[in-house]
C-alpha cells in the first residue's frame, strides 16, 4: 500500500483562530496522533499530562494535549502527543476512529466507516 498522506487542519479548540493546515502521514501503527513541539507552540496548546509510549527506537514519555482535527470534511477533538523528535505530524488510529475514517488497503485512500452502536 505504501505511505498514505492526508491534508488536515489542526486547531486549538479553545482558540479556534489558532489553526494550521498541514500534510500529515497516516500511521496505522500509531495509537495516537503525534505533532512536533513547534506545532504545539504555534497553536498555543496546553499540556494536559504525559503518556508513556513505545516507539521504533525504544520507550519514551511524551507530553499530551488535545486539538480539533479536520480531515476530508470530518472534524473532531482528539488526544494528541507532542514530540521533540518528530518533524512531521503522524495521524494515529484514535483520531481516525473519532473522525469515522479508515484506510482502504487496496487504494490507500481514507474512507468513511459506519459507526457501530451494538
Amino acid at each position: 500500500m505504501g505511505h498514505v498522506y492526508v491534508d488536515l487542519e489542526i486547531t486549538n479548540p479553545e482558540k479556534p483562530e489558532l489553526q494550521i493546515r498541514h500534510r500529515a502521514l497516516v500511521d496505522t501503527g500509531a495509537t495516537y496522533t503525534v505533532v512536533p513541539r513547534e506545532v504545539c507552540r504555534k497553536l498555543g496548546l496546553k499540556i494536559e499530562g504525559s503518556k508513556s509510549v513505545r516507539t521504533a527506537s525504544g520507550s519514551d514519555v511524551l507530553d499530551m494535549s488535545y486539538s480539533k482535527i479536520s480531515i476530508n470534511g470530518k472534524s473532531g477533538v482528539s488526544t494528541i502527543l507532542v514530540s521533540d523528535k518528530l518533524d512531521q505530524i503522524l495521524v494515529g488510529v484514535v483520531t481516525l476512529e473519532i473522525l469515522g475514517l479508515t484506510i482502504d488497503p487496496t487504494t490507500g485512500q481514507l474512507n468513511e466507516v459506519e459507526a457501530l452502536l451494538l
